[in-house]
């Protein structure tokens, strides 16, 4: 065994050893310190889950989620992207590190192309060192700002993924390395059964504010309310809770194959209420026959929209459901719509609007069978009266009249003589009277011709074969109950005069027809874009619709719109 030499010195002999330990000091000190960083980043990720698991609010869940992936790898900007209900893009978009200004001079939202869509078509942990080298970058749009390393994990909420973490820029230069991605998978897990727990939470309070709404329309049904109050009941209850800009009720007109607007809330309510639409067409018509909901993904470029005024009104995506089912019979269409830009209608919004439809359909339906039985009940009292008039009065009253006019005979004086003979025909007269009113009490309201309204619908349906396309119509007001049957007579003849002139003369490619009964006045508008009428053509036309106008006290006017044709407007007072 060898020694050290004599002549070395001490502090020489002691060197070596102090190195070695200092060195496994060092180590030990790097192992304690990694585990030190490990335990505060279990840590931090125990809270982060934590954090995350106490959002019941679906909108602030996700914004924690991502708020909690960009602390944990230190990542200077993070994103969360929702996939839509096609599974190919990305309806919405919870970006951190990124300041409003930014994203508004940066522009829309991704959609899902690129690297984004790459994690979308495989949901698998994404790890790059720059992005622009993978084959599927699309690069970046301008004012982006710039981002190299990248980190992308799926969420998944139970089977399906629901979205996608995008991480870039690691602070400090740094790689994402294989912890980050055990970290953030990790995040990744919580955060999907957190969105999960979040998402049965709304669902189950907007159960509660349809189940609060149908309660309270069958209240208002049962306490007697009018249609018109329980209709914008329905219609506002479900504008709100869906978060929609318009809603529309269009219910069936008697006689016609065809629906009118009868109520509208919202922006562009004026533009349709009145609205005649085809039962067997558009969204309404569709939802109508089909008895099922109709959807569109944005109206403003959907052909099936009868009203031209809502594709230009900052309007996007729509449901129609029919208010009713199969089985008892539509009663009308509700048809919902949503501002421009923002999420279609889903599967999971319209089950229960579609329930809450149907539960107005019956509450409707009972609302009008009690109405029914309270006729009835009526009907019998006023039966029950007639009967007693017949039987009781006018007996009595005749045998009374029979009894003086057997009297006047014995009476010599002929002032006396004269009066009761008198007394005798206003008996007579009495009797005539309470026959006319039992016959009033008895009688039943006629249903020759139909209302005013299907009357002016069929008119303009017969002018379509002649006019080679069919006019548009507007109806607004108490049409049917407002206007005499005299004054609809008029209104249906000058209406039926007013389109067989345009289809002879005008040569017009669109016909506006407008009906209303408002303010004490029934207003009929009639206005095309044709070639307008001649200085010296005949007016034997005009002159009978002004007649008519004028034996109701009413006028006619004509007039050429600045871009061109013909408006007829024709107006009648009220009684």
């Amino acid at each position: 065994m060898a020694s050290a030499s004599p002549d070395e010195p001490w502090e020489a002999r002691v060197r070596l050893p102090q190195l070695r330990l200092d060195e496994l000091l060092e180590e030990l000190q790097a192992r304690i310190d990694a585990a030190r960083g490990t335990r505060d980043r279990v840590h931090s990720l125990l809270e982060a889950v934590l954090s995350v698991g106490r959002e019941l609010d679906l909108e602030q869940a996700l914004r924690s989620i991502v708020e909690a992936a960009a602390a944990l790898v230190d990542a200077e900007y993070a994103a969360l992207g929702v996939i839509g209900p096609d599974g190919r893009r990305l309806s919405a978009f919870h970006t951190v590190g990124v300041t409003e200004d930014e994203i508004a001079r940066i522009g829309h939202y991704p959609e899902g192309h690129g690297i984004l869509g790459e994690l979308i078509r495989n949901p698998e942990p994404l790890r790059l060192s720059k992005l622009s080298a993978h084959p599927a970058s699309y690069g970046f749009p301008p004012n982006h700002p710039p981002m190299n390393t990248f980190l992308g994990v799926p969420i998944r909420v139970r089977d399906q993924v629901f979205g996608n973490l995008y991480l870039t820029e690691k602070r400090g230069g740094a790689q994402f390395d294989e912890e980050d991605i055990a970290v953030t998978s990790t995040l990744a897990v919580a955060a999907g059964v957190a969105i999960d727990n979040a998402r049965l939470y709304e669902e189950s309070r907007l159960r509660e504010r349809w189940l609060r709404a149908t309660a309270e329309i069958t209240h208002s049904l049962m306490s007697g309310a009018e249609r018109g109050e329980v209709l914008r009941l329905i219609a506002g209850r479900a504008r709100d809770i869906m978060g929609a800009a318009l809603a529309v009720v269009a219910m069936p007109m008697e006689d016609t194959d065809a629906l009118g607007v009868e109520l509208a809330l919202g922006p562009e309510a004026d533009a349709v209420r009145g609205l005649v639409v085809p039962a067997d067409a558009g969204l309404i018509g569709e939802a109508f026959t089909g008895v099922a909901p109709v959807t569109s993904p944005d109206v403003g470029t959907d052909d099936r929209v009868a009203a031209p005024s809502l594709r230009s009104a900052g309007l996007g995506p729509a449901v129609a459901v029919p208010v009713g089912t199969g089985e008892d019979g539509v009663r009308g269409v509700l048809l919902l719509l949503r501002e421009s830009g923002r999420t279609v209608f889903t599967t999971t919004e319209i089950e229960p609007l579609q329930g809450f439809a149907a539960q107005a359909a019956v509450a409707m339906e009972l609302a009008e069978r009690r109405r029914d039985a309270e006729e009835v009940a009526v009907l019998k009292d006023r039966d029950r009266i007639a009967r007693d008039l017949h039987d009781l009065a006018i007996q009595r009253l005749f045998a009374t009249g029979m009894t003086l006019q057997s009297a006047g005979r014995f009476i010599e004086h002929a002032e006396a003589s004269e009066r009761v003979a008198r007394a005798v025909d206003d008996l007579d007269e009495t009797i005539k009277i309470i026959r006319s009113t039992i016959f009033g009490l008895r009688a039943r309201e006629g249903t020759t011709g139909g209302g005013l309204r299907a009357r002016a619908v069929r008119v303009v349906g017969e002018s379509a074969p002649v006019l080679g396309f069919a006019p548009s119509v507007r109806m607004e007001g108490l049409v049917d109950t407002d206007v005499p049957r005299e004054t609809a007579d008029h209104v249906v003849a000058v209406l039926s005069e007013a389109l067989t002139n345009v289809a002879r003369h005008a040569r017009a490619a669109r016909v506006d027809v407008a009906l209303t009964a408002v303010s004490g006045e029934v207003r009929l508008t009639v206005t095309d874009d044709g070639v307008g009428i001649p200085a010296k053509g005949r007016r034997s036309g005009l002159d009978n619709m002004r007649e008519r106008a004028r034996s109701l006290g009413g006028t006619l006017d004509i007039t050429t719109p600045e871009k061109g044709g013909t408006l007829l407007d024709w107006r009648a007072p009220l009684p």
